[in-house]
């Protein structure tokens, strides 16, 4: 059965987003936590100005980079491999998320994620930190997704 572009964007889309995203009061309440563990020194209006602010813009960057990510798979994967990894089996699962990974530690993602947080710290806070604190935390959310996918392989 041969699968639309469509439909590998999609799958990849809800693959990687299952892993990345959790409702808004989790996302809130995990970078709060992340925030006082890391920035003990941060005041508590500004880590709950951020915990607020910043759960909300996350969904729109993921998305962002899902997507470019799933071009760039589009670009330069053989149609039947993506076909293979988007069968719905959790070992492809797991390995659509570990290639997703490697993809965001690029040198252009890593550099096109620090622009877009930089857009974002400027856009939504008067912190001009706050770009700095958000990449930090996503850092985190990579390496925990990393165990959390290397745990499943083991």
């Amino acid at each position: 059965m041969t699968l639309s572009d469509i439909s590998i964007r999609e799958h990849i889309s809800r693959t990687v987003m299952e892993r990345l995203d959790q409702d808004l009061e989790r996302r809130r309440e995990a970078l709060r936590d992340y925030l006082s563990l890391t920035m003990p020194n941060l005041s508590e209006t500004t880590s709950d100005h951020l915990a607020t602010m910043v759960p909300t813009v996350l969904p729109d960057l993921y998305a962002k980079w899902i997507a470019m990510f799933t071009d760039r798979l589009l670009e330069t994967v053989p149609r039947n491999q993506l076909e293979f990894l988007c069968d719905g089996s959790e070992e492809n699962s797991a390995a659509l998320i570990l290639i997703y990974i490697m993809f965001l530690e690029s040198e252009r993602m890593e550099q096109q994620i620090e622009d877009d947080l930089k857009a974002y710290g400027l856009e939504h806070s008067t912190d001009p930190d706050a770009g700095g604190i958000v990449a930090d935390y996503l850092r985190a959310k990579v390496e925990q997704l990393r165990a959390s996918v290397g745990g499943n392989k083991g």
